[in-house]
């Protein structure tokens, strides 16, 4: 009863609530990212990024003014103002303050705590304060002052401004974003033209050793990549290319071929072959037939491996950093930018954020584009 027409069966919704499941799983991060390139470094070290249309409290760390700018009061000494003007903050609303980093809200605002020194200091809502002594103040610095603060939800586009265009920051994000198109772009076009043409001929001319040629690209699926780095590297400063673009491209198409000629030789070989045949009893050549029938039939594998090649190169660290890196930093790639801003901003996460994202929009926008192309060329072949 249960394959009657029209009833589904329950393993359906099995499937439908996994696959729901896994894209809730890969939109999350997506999302999270995304979210948090647009939020301030207080902000993201605050909440998640799930609370950034709430307000949020902060635990804030601001010294009061110098002594240097006391005045005398009657018998008092007075350092007074804003605690948040002198740290350059817009104004916010102060929840408890502290002046010990072991009880940051001890004080409520309005409320008065004494310095071992003897001075005292009141906080106020609005963060204006006032510290006294009856004896004068001394010292290069101010007193510390912990503030828990609610900090409303804001957006900025300064991260994608520190990222892309300010120098010495951005510039070399910018400069790494165009260094990555240089390399991507050529990366995957050229495997695509030798595959295409491997392809059809391990596809549809007879010669001898077509059946050793194809065992040979299937077991070369299975090399990892590892392995010939560093021979590859040596072939490279033998023959006089080194480190730079023609290496690098050299390298990723090296090692996408034999994934591309397999994925495109299984789609031809289910192209059907009356066509074909039918193209050869009219007097067309090889050539004539690759290129007027073949390659418009076979779009959809051409754009399934493209998706491949392109998001695998765009990713990449390893062979760039193996085949381009130079001492200048000129051809520095986008992954590797990503990395050297880990090195000396472990702490500016949003700039890390913005960076990440920046470096992953390009991808899915081509992945967006062409995903309805690489279902189908995944599946070539596997059925007859």
């Amino acid at each position: 009863m249960d394959n009657i027409a029209g009833r589904k069966p329950a393993l359906t919704w099995v499937v439908h609530i996994s696959v729901a499941a896994l894209v809730l799983l890969w939109l999350f991060p997506t999302v999270g990212l995304l979210v948090s390139s647009f939020r301030t470094s207080d902000q993201i070290s605050s909440s998640g990024w799930w609370n950034a249309l709430f307000p949020a409290e902060q635990n804030l760390v601001i010294r009061t003014a110098a002594p240097d700018s006391q005045l005398a009061e009657g018998d008092l000494w007075v350092v007074e103002g804003n605690l948040f003007a002198l740290d350059g903050r817009e104004p916010l609303t102060v929840d408890a303050w502290g002046i010990s980093s072991r009880d940051l809200g001890a004080y409520q605002p309005g409320e008065t705590a004494e310095f071992r020194d003897g001075s005292a200091i009141t906080v106020a809502e609005n963060g204006d304060y006032r510290v006294e002594s009856r004896e004068e103040m001394s010292g290069s610095r101010g007193q510390r002052v912990f503030l828990n603060a609610m900090v409303p939800p804001k957006f900025t586009l300064e991260n994608y401004d520190n990222v892309l265009f300010t120098e010495g920051s951005g510039g070399g994000m910018k400069k790494a974003f165009f260094n990555t198109l240089t390399v991507v772009i050529p990366a995957t076009v050229i495997p695509i033209l030798i595959a295409a043409f491997a392809a059809y001929a391990l596809a549809w001319m007879d010669f001898p050793g077509r059946a050793l040629l194809i065992a040979a690209v299937v077991a070369l699926l299975v090399v990892p990549l590892q392995l010939a780095l560093i021979p590859l590297l040596t072939l490279h400063n033998q023959i006089g290319i080194g480190k730079g673009y023609l290496g690098v491209w050299l390298a990723h198409t090296g090692f996408g071929l034999p994934l591309a000629i397999y994925l495109l030789r299984n789609y031809m070989v289910g192209l059907p072959r009356d066509i074909i045949e039918c193209a050869k009893v009219d007097g067309a050549t090889d050539f004539q037939i690759f290129t007027r029938i073949i390659l418009p039939l076979s779009f959809p594998a051409l754009a399934s491996f493209a998706i491949f090649q392109f998001l695998w190169t765009w990713n990449d660290l390893l062979v760039a950093m193996v085949f381009l890196i130079d001492s200048t930093g000129q051809t520095t790639v986008m992954t590797r930018q990503i990395v050297e801003m880990l090195g000396t901003r472990g702490g500016n996460w949003e700039v890390l954020a913005t960076a990440a994202f920046v470096s992953i929009s390009v991808p899915l926008l081509v992945f967006f584009s062409m995903q309805r192309f690489l279902v189908r060329g995944l599946l070539a072949g596997s059925v007859k």
